[in-house]
């Protein structure tokens, strides 16, 4: 059975952030501060930027050298497929789409892997939602 959205955050501990925003007006700025702030380690993922939230931005999933929980999708439905793909590529244990994305090819492709899989739903709103805050490592 598929776990539900709070339960794949309170398990994870590490989000890379694709779409990660430099600008803390849009909802890939303030989400994954907001994220940050309760206790989750963030991995932007950006292809324009070098450093957010403090932390070293990767160019995409490929290049991240650690283990990642969910990867956070703050991208275009269409970017979502590939997105997909790259995530099961590097193991991770669950693909988020944030509020209003969709994707039927990127819910086989993580489901395929062996993901869980959230659409639709903001990875801020849950956590803030369940109070769900990580203590320090």
């Amino acid at each position: 059975m598929p776990r539900s959205s709070h339960q794949i955050l309170e398990s994870a501990r590490t989000i890379a952030v694709v779409g990660a925003s430099r600008d803390p007006n849009k909802a890939g700025g303030s989400v994954p501060y907001g994220l940050q702030q309760r206790g989750f380690r963030i991995i932007p993922i950006n292809p324009y930027a070098d450093t957010l939230f403090g932390e070293k931005v990767y160019r995409s999933l490929l290049e991240v050298p650690e283990k990642i929980d969910v990867v956070d999708v703050f991208r275009p439905a269409a970017d979502a497929p590939e997105i997909a793909r790259q995530a099961a590529a590097v193991g991770a244990k669950a693909l988020w789409l944030q509020l209003d994305i969709r994707s039927e090819e990127a819910r086989r492709t993580a489901e395929a892997a062996g993901m869980d899989y959230v659409e639709d739903e903001c990875t801020g709103v849950v956590a803030s939602l369940h109070r769900i805050q990580k203590s320090a490592a």
